[in-house]
């Protein structure tokens, strides 16, 4: 029986990412948010259950992945289309083909760029044996709470400067494009997996969560880019110091 806990925490995280796709189709972008993140607690604590009941398998490294490509691949890729959409058409005269029909202009849809993206990433990871403590690129989870954190912003932010840089079309073009490279690139980062709580083997991991709760408390989801921006650094700095 508990060989299925695991598998079954993980498809909780498909039901969250369901839900949340719902609400990010129908532009309910906050509520997306919630599920999302809900989401990813699932997916934190599958592979937490796995590790503790010693029953770790093929198909639960499967599962996950198919979980994230919807929580994490599938979600951020649509919220990228509905930014894209509130910015509106970029002047391009196409005549009348379904983009007219779907109110949107051709440009929205290269916010599924991220979707892809998501996608190339987590069939890497499935067939690399080097991503057990560490990261190569950035995980899709980070990557869905970095994009969901431009809606979030413009919600609560009440910002005409910063919304006004987040529906740029450029901001959105370039977003999207270092959304696809960060997912895929060869950058190792640190995981933020605890196999013990010592200060000493785990100190940046103390040091990050600490910082990020204080840029959450002060900045609140302006923090989150900072926040993950900030976690690049510190695995850059940390794989340059060790060589």
């Amino acid at each position: 029986m508990k060989r299925h806990l695991p598998n079954f925490i993980t498809l909780l995280n498909v039901f969250c990412g369901c839900i949340a796709t719902i609400y990010a189709v129908s532009n309910e972008l906050e509520l997306a948010a919630v599920f999302v993140v809900l989401g990813i607690v699932f997916d934190f604590f599958d592979g937490f259950a796995a590790r503790l009941l010693n029953v770790k398998s093929d198909l639960g490294l499967q599962l996950d992945s198919l979980a994230d490509m919807i929580t994490s691949g599938l979600v951020p890729g649509i919220v990228m289309f509905q930014l894209f959409k509130m910015a509106g058409p970029i002047g391009w005269n196409v005549g009348a083909t379904f983009f007219d029909k779907l109110a949107v202009g051709p440009l929205a849809f290269f916010g599924f760029v991220v979707t892809m993206a998501s996608a190339y990433r987590l069939a890497k990871f499935n067939i690399d044996e080097n991503q057990t403590t560490s990261f190569i690129g950035l995980p899709t989870p980070a990557n869905a709470i970095l994009i969901l954190s431009l809606p979030l912003i413009m919600l609560h932010q009440n910002s005409e400067l910063l919304n006004g840089i987040i529906l740029n079309h450029w901001f959105l073009i370039g977003f999207t494009v270092l959304s696809a490279f960060l997912l895929n690139s060869n950058i190792k980062l640190f995981a933020l997996k605890f196999k013990n709580w010592q200060f000493q083997e785990n100190a940046l991991r103390y040091i990050f969560i600490i910082v990020s709760l204080v840029l959450l408390i002060t900045m609140k989801f302006v923090a989150i880019p900072v926040i993950i921006g900030f976690y690049i650094l510190s695995s850059l700095v940390t794989s340059f110091s060790k060589n």
